[in-house]
């Protein structure tokens, strides 16, 4: 690794250190040697003090000088401790998933119980942890490059499936957190956003230029309210990706905004006019000239609309399927040509890195996505028909993964709901 300073990375910035410095970086690529295998584990640090609370003390202070905490109160992963979480794990601790960009950090097992030891967490979360991290790194992602893009893009994991009641990941009130009743989805985004750090080097202003950083703490873990689903619609995860009812599932994007839209009439309205209403006030908000849209024209996602089981069941009862209402808000979102123009969004469509992106100047109003298939509709939050959430998306694909239970998973329930 050559090191210098971020000021290279600047605008007009003197770049004459890194001409001076040419032959490092050909001796790097040259010369470069592993400077530890994927079997070889990290020595474990030691911290001694009087009293337990101080050792707490010492080991948070310790962890954030090294830049691998995140500013709160981390648990020490013990060997005991980690072990523990292990216990969720289908694989060999040392199994090798991948490893996690920009800076390429080995990720096995024994990491994602290490980052889920570190954020609090328990065996019974293992499971979707370790789906979620193997979506991260899928090359489709292009996680390199969202890592380490100023465009502050986050991790948004939906979960369908059994699992989701059983490890109390929420799906009501409160599904972006915080809730002490339901804390795995803080837990889980918590550790993936410390191996974003800790492995994929992401330390804001060094790994990446996030500007500003959204939601990069706990990242947006959740559960689609199955038990509100409409008869005839199918849980996101499963329709998306094509997994078999009643499976184990997530899906991953990443965002880069959420957006509470105020959806109920002043009741006034017809059930018919209220339900159509509401979804020109969402797409009202999902219609505006991002260019990130264009990183996932073709099969990514231009973001997800979240729906409470009330609302979900108003447009039930008058025959709206999902198809319905993302065919609805694709032709309500469109962008007029003269305001793409006007904020030079044409000048990205023209250099667009799919050819079904360039060829979306030919439209006006402009699409903001290819197909209304591509349009995240899930059915999650709190039981009330006020509120809608759009999560805009900077997501050039969209990863399913199924989720893998170990086999002793009902006994760490059982200890869960002891505890």
């Amino acid at each position: 690794m050559v090191v210098f300073p971020i000021d290279n990375f600047l605008p007009d910035a003197d770049l004459s250190a890194l001409s001076e410095r040419k032959q490092e970086f050909y001796d790097g690529l040259t010369q470069w040697q592993p400077r530890q295998s994927a079997a070889t584990s990290s020595p474990q640090l030691e911290v001694s003090a009087a009293d337990y609370e101080t050792a707490l003390i010492k080991v948070n202070d310790l962890l954030l000088a090294r830049h691998w905490g995140d500013g709160l109160p981390l648990w020490p992963a013990t060997e005991a401790r980690t072990q523990w979480i292990l216990r969720g794990a289908t694989l060999p601790r040392d199994h090798i998933i991948g490893r996690f960009p920009p800076r390429g950090g080995m990720v096995t097992i024994e990491s994602c119980a290490i980052a889920l030891a570190m954020a609090g967490g328990r065996p019974e979360y293992l499971p979707v942890l370790v789906a979620a991290v193997d979506a991260f790194l899928d090359p489709l992602t292009t996680g390199d490059l969202l890592q380490a893009t100023s465009g502050s893009p986050f991790p948004m994991i939906v979960v369908n499936g059994p699992i989701a009641k059983k490890i109390r990941l929420n799906s009501g009130f409160g599904i972006l957190g915080p809730d002490p009743q339901h804390p795995a989805g803080a837990s889980i985004g918590r550790a993936l956003r410390l191996m974003q750090q800790n492995l994929g080097g992401a330390l804001p202003g060094v790994g990446t230029m996030a500007v500003f950083g959204m939601m990069r703490n706990t990242n947006v873990v959740f559960a689609e309210d199955e038990d509100g689903l409409p008869a005839g619609w199918t849980p996101y995860v499963n329709e998306r990706h094509g997994f078999a009812g009643g499976s184990n599932c997530l899906s991953l994007a990443f965002g880069n905004g959420a957006t509470n839209v105020f959806r109920r009439g002043a009741k006034e309205e017809t059930k018919e006019e209220d339900a159509v209403q509401g979804l020109h006030r969402i797409a009202g908000y999902m219609r505006v000239p991002d260019v990130h849209y264009l990183w996932g024209y073709d099969k990514g996602t231009p973001g997800l609309v979240v729906i409470s089981k009330v609302v979900a069941a108003g447009l039930g009862d008058l025959g709206w399927t999902k198809k319905d209402v993302r065919e609805f808000l694709l032709l309500h979102s469109k962008v007029p040509m003269a305001e793409m123009n006007k904020s030079g969004g044409t000048a990205f469509m023209k250099i667009a890195s799919t050819a079904i992106g360039r060829d979306s100047i030919k439209h006006d109003p402009w699409p903001i996505t290819s197909n209304a298939d591509n349009i995240g509709l899930i059915v999650a939050g709190g039981g009330h028909s006020s509120h809608a959430l759009w999560m805009q998306a900077y997501s050039p694909a969209v990863l399913g993964r199924e989720i893998a239970i170990p086999e002793c998973f009902d006994e760490l329930i059982k200890e869960s709901r002891q505890q």
